[in-house]
């Protein structure tokens, strides 16, 4: 019986030409699926960051700039930047926010208040990206720091 196992080569027969077969089609499956998926440009996305200025306030109603930018720093026009109280209040009516324009910026008047035994507080900015673009804001933007004159 041992020597029928010995003497029986056909299982081995077609294993490399399988395997090679198999390697081949892999390899051409997974490289016209890689091409399809860097031609898709909509899987791109690009970072938004809002710089304010001033970002160290003091609780008094004021102007403040705000300018979007993208990851590579170019201005970003369309996008809504909206300020939320943080651990600072705010005494503006509804929600403070502002549309960028060409130049990425856009001004929005604050009224900042520091609740009872605070020193400082700050103000929470957010930025909607513009409709229909690539752009998105995942990480945390630059906060605006009240502190009592």
């Amino acid at each position: 019986m041992l020597d029928l196992f010995r003497s029986d080569t056909r299982a081995i027969e077609g294993l490399p030409v399988r395997l090679v077969v198999a390697l081949v089609v892999g390899v051409a499956a997974m490289s016209v699926m890689l091409n399809m998926l860097s031609g898709v440009q909509g899987l791109a996305t690009s970072e938004l960051d809002v710089k304010p200025s001033p970002d160290v306030i003091t609780p008094e109603d004021q102007d403040i700039t705000f300018t979007v930018v993208d990851h590579e720093d170019n201005p970003v026009e369309g996008a809504t930047v909206i300020v939320k109280s943080g651990t600072a209040d705010l005494e503006n009516e509804g929600i403070p926010r502002g549309t960028t324009d060409d130049t990425g910026a856009t001004t929005v008047s604050l009224d900042p208040e520091l609740g009872a035994n605070r020193e400082d507080g700050t103000l929470v900015v957010d930025v909607k990206a513009p409709a229909g673009s690539s752009f998105v804001d995942r990480r945390e933007n630059t906060n605006i720091l009240v502190v009592q004159a």
